[in-house]
């Protein structure tokens, strides 16, 4: 019989050691938490006041996270601080774990929502959003059945009034609901956009695709023009963001649309081109009169996402 001779003990440790990775650090909640608080405010000292810390703590927590993952993470700046390429991935990723850490919590510590939510929604951020928002709070809270209406922002105003809608995020604007009937909870820019290498911008009178009446686009961006003394006509008129897309992907006219909602062929309209700075738009979250838990939470899932869109 043949005896197979049989490594040493310092041969198997050997092979073991060779055949294991080293273990990768760990990224904790506590300093994702801070890094994403200066990722969305821009600003160390306002990050500090939102996380009940000092701006010098924050700074050594990212000086420490920046030495673990061998990269820098913010460009500091006079007055802000801005995110560079690989901080803007990390702040993907953080948002996830974050949102990721507080599901799981929530799975065995929270009480279980149950009922019924009617949420209504402006049809840019119904595209835009709500699919991944919904499909979130559904795995977090199978119990809640939502109802979503898209529509104006007027219209969903006067269903939230009649109790149709719990929950509604309208656009505010100079001739939509004041901001004092809810809680604003997000702005951004409105910009002109047309086709890339298109001649609608080159027409006189401007052609312009808007929304209907009632629509803050509309009367944010027919205000700058009309301050401005630039000579324009209303060519195309749609009840929703996707009919102006089309009117701008046909170069039949440009649009005022928010920035985040840009994409190829689209593009901003430059400077030189003449055009009025617009401004900003914003959004309120207004909530009827018998709301409860369930709305709470679901309204805190589409806040999230909307600063996601900064």
């Amino acid at each position: 019989m043949t005896t197979i001779p049989q490594p040493s003990e310092g041969m198997n440790s050997h092979a073991d050691v060779a055949r294991v990775p080293s273990a990768l650090p760990l990224l904790d909640s506590d300093v994702l938490r801070t890094f994403v608080a200066i990722a969305e405010s821009g600003s160390f000292t306002r990050a500090a006041h939102n996380v009940f810390r000092t701006p010098s703590a924050l700074s050594m927590q990212i000086k420490r996270l920046e030495e673990t993952l061998g990269q820098s993470l913010f460009v500091r700046e006079a007055r802000r601080v801005r995110l560079t390429p690989q901080g803007e991935v990390l702040l993907g990723y953080g948002r996830r774990l974050l949102r990721l850490n507080e599901e799981a919590v929530a799975h065995f510590i929270a009480p279980p929502l149950e009922g019924s939510v009617q949420f209504g929604s402006p049809d840019d951020v119904g595209s835009r959003i709500l699919p991944r928002v919904l499909a979130q709070f559904a795995r977090s809270h199978p119990g809640v059945q939502v109802e979503v209406v898209v529509g104006r922002s007027v219209d969903l105003l006067e269903r939230v009034d009649a109790g149709e809608l719990d929950l509604a995020l309208v656009t505010v604007g100079n001739q939509g609901p004041p901001a004092e009937r809810g809680e604003v909870v997000f702005s951004e820019p409105l910009v002109w956009a047309s086709l890339a290498g298109g001649v609608a911008i080159e027409r006189t009178p401007l052609p312009l695709a808007l929304a209907n009446h009632g629509c803050a686009w509309r009367s944010l961006a027919l205000d700058a023009l009309d301050r401005s003394g630039l000579d324009y006509r209303v060519a195309y008129t749609s009840e929703n963001c996707a009919g102006q897309e089309a009117a701008l992907l046909a170069d039949l006219a440009v649009a005022p649309l928010p920035l985040s909602l840009l994409r190829a062929p689209l593009r901003i309209v430059e400077a030189g081109a003449g055009l009025p700075a617009i401004g900003e738009y914003q959004m309120a979250m207004v909530r009827g009169a018998n709301t409860g838990s369930a709305c709470e939470v679901l309204g805190g899932h589409v806040i999230e996402a909307l600063q996601g869109l900064r």
